[in-house]
């Protein structure tokens, strides 16, 4: 497999095996894939993004009104060169904002995840971007019943552990860049902490993924195309069948340097609750087990956030 595939979600409803197969042998190459035809509308799409860069463009007075202290960057909006790759010199070169999940009353995971806070300058702002999480929190979980099929799990293997996950939609704006000999990349070499992150809509190129050679492989996903990649959880989970492979948003080259950049990408996480414990399936004389110390979800998201300097 030479380069990243792109596979349409549709064949999961009318040729299951074989889409099946193509999705996990896709995963278990390069921790990536394009899923195109999901049925995400280009109008909800374009409609969040439209928001997005509403807010993004408020003085910077006005988007730090929306800045919670003390929690991480988990709800809200984080500023501009605070989150940095792990084990990375410098800050990535963006400022962004964080979406979660609305929590029914009561409920027991209100402790681990704060009620969102809605930017009032903005109208629309609330209907368009939860729109947008919910639509990609019911794509991502197509995608790991398909994951879960590949290694003989039950196909609503991931229902219970995701249904009230501490997921996070995450709208990020990218900056022109001015200054010519900066040393810093718009987002460092890094993987997801979550199962599986889906980046839709990014509006420039700049995605690299680094294959198993050690080379960068761009991939920037044709128009409807939504990518979606393995993170450490799942990668933990499975023992590294799934892998979390390292990606980078690099700076683009002359005057498209000048322009900004966004993405929403959107982390799919367990229930905070969740036990990431080995699954037997992934475990074999030759894939012993990496991980015998299981951990709750929770605490592994807490551990990672403070690597990048989230927390």
């Amino acid at each position: 497999m030479s380069k990243i595939p792109t596979l349409d979600i549709r064949r999961f409803d009318t040729d299951r095996d074989a889409f099946v197969a193509e999705l996990g042998a896709a995963y278990r190459e390069w921790g990536f894939c394009g899923v195109s035809h999901h049925g995400i509308s280009p109008k909800a799409i374009d409609g969040a993004y439209q928001v997005f860069k509403q807010f993004f463009a408020l003085p910077e007075a006005t988007k730090r009104k929306y800045h919670v202290p003390g929690t991480g960057g988990a709800r809200g909006y984080t500023p501009f060169g605070i989150e940095t790759a792990k084990d990375s010199q410098y800050p990535d070169l963006k400022e962004f904002f964080h979406i979660g999940r609305e929590l029914p009353p009561g409920s027991r995971y209100e402790e681990f995840m704060a009620p969102n806070t809605w930017p009032t300058e903005v109208p629309g702002f609330r209907e368009h971007a939860y729109g947008l999480f919910e639509a990609l929190d019911t794509l991502g979980l197509k995608v790991l019943s398909a994951l879960a099929l590949h290694i003989h799990l039950p196909e609503d293997f991931f229902v219970e552990p995701t249904r009230f996950g501490n997921s996070i939609l995450r709208p990020i704006h990218y900056p022109p860049i001015t200054a010519p000999d900066i040393p810093n990349v718009r987002a460092g070499a890094h993987e997801d902490i979550n199962l599986i992150t889906l980046l839709v809509g990014a509006s420039a190129a700049g995605l690299e993924v680094k294959a198993r050679n050690g080379d960068w492989v761009p991939f920037t996903a044709d128009g409807d195309t939504i990518v979606v990649n393995i993170g450490d959880m799942l990668q933990r989970l499975t023992n590294h069948v799934y892998p979390s492979t390292t990606h980078r948003v690099v700076n683009p080259p002359g005057e498209a340097a000048r322009q900004p950049r966004y993405s929403t990408p959107y982390f799919l996480h367990a229930n905070p609750d969740y036990l990431i414990k080995t699954l037997p399936q992934c475990v074999d004389a030759n894939n012993p087990d990496r991980y015998p110390e299981p951990i709750t979800a929770n605490d592994y998201l807490m551990q990672r956030l403070r690597e990048i300097k989230l927390a």
